[in-house]
């Protein structure tokens, strides 16, 4: 498994609005996606959550870190 990580340092109002962008772009997609394929699922639910949760985090502009951490597998997709 590679693991691949990319930490944003949030030092300024602007940058809390472009996490916070970020953050609300990843969940808007997750919505969309979880709807077409997943719909209804636990593990889709729980996911959505998790995002939901991270973006209302963002949304008052504050100081911190956003880290982002991508883990690809080796297999491929089950079809």
């Amino acid at each position: 498994m590679s693991s691949h990580e990319a930490t944003f340092e949030i030092d300024s109002r602007t940058d809390a609005y472009a996490a916070r962008r970020v953050l609300e772009r990843m969940f808007d997609t997750i919505r969309e996606e979880s709807r077409s394929v997943r719909d209804g699922t636990e593990d889709a639910d729980d996911l959505l959550a998790a995002f939901e949760q991270l973006r209302d985090a963002a949304q008052e502009p504050t100081p911190g870190r956003l880290t982002v951490t991508y883990e690809q597998d080796d297999g491929d997709f089950d079809r």
